[in-house]
């Protein structure tokens, strides 16, 4: 009876490997993709959605920007006054949140075999400023000397030189760059575990949400014209449906 009980437990373990060794197998050789249906585009691109939103934050460009700034203080109706300029220097990250990423986003076209996938716009981190290469020069003269209008003027100019820096980022040059960056490296992560599940034509599509529409037939609108939805409706009532 021991030596029953104790063989019973072994037969199934050897059961359980011989079956875990035959998936092993079946999938090597696409026995597996056979019994099973083989893979499913949907089911990879979901696995990818997950595995993309569990990097919480995609870096697609980094660029470093320079702001130069003057500020000038009168005082006694211009009689006495000071200047003060700041260069300063900073970097920018383009980000996307790719947390926002929701399964709605991403949709898999069986017939094209396209996947077309909606991303968040492109985030702007920074300006980080290097403070260590920034340099201010000032005029001095009375007013520096007997008020505290340098360290006034050096305030204004560091707040103003953050604020430029951060329009300079958002030009239409480097926020073009960006968000392609980041059309390349959202249609590479989704399309990689396609190409390698066997989907050799699949084809992804990324997209920003404003541009949805525009320049792709996939997105033309294929609704019915009017003249065409009217004409349907005579024709369905001559027959009487």
């Amino acid at each position: 009876m021991v030596e029953s009980r104790l063989n019973k437990p072994l037969a199934i373990a050897a059961i359980i490997v011989a079956l875990v060794l035959g998936v092993l197998l079946g999938v090597t050789s696409g026995i597996a993709d056979r019994i099973f249906g083989g893979p499913n585009a949907k089911t990879i691109a979901t696995s990818s959605l997950e595995s993309m939103r569990a990097q919480n934050r995609l870096i697609t460009f980094v660029a470093r920007y320079v702001s130069v700034v003057s500020s000038e203080q009168e005082r006694l109706g211009g009689l006495v006054s000071t200047e003060r300029t700041l260069i300063l220097p900073g970097n920018v990250r383009y980000e996307v949140d790719l947390s926002k990423l929701e399964p709605e986003d991403v949709r898999w076209d069986a017939g094209s075999q396209t996947l077309s996938v909606r991303i968040p716009d492109v985030e702007i981190a920074g300006p980080e400023v290097d403070l260590n290469a920034a340099r201010e020069y000032g005029s001095g003269g009375v007013l520096a000397t007997l008020t505290n209008a340098e360290t006034e003027l050096d305030s204004a100019n560091r707040a103003r030189a953050v604020a430029d820096l951060r329009k300079q980022a958002q030009a239409e040059l480097p926020m073009r760059l960006a968000r392609d960056s980041a059309r390349q490296a959202i249609e590479r992560s989704f399309s990689m575990p396609l190409k390698a599940a066997g989907f050799d034509n699949a084809k992804v599509v990324a997209k920003f949400a404003f541009e949805e529409g525009a320049d792709d037939p996939s997105y033309l609108d294929t609704s019915t014209p009017y003249n065409e939805a009217i004409s349907e409706a005579q024709q369905r009532r001559a027959q009487g449906k």
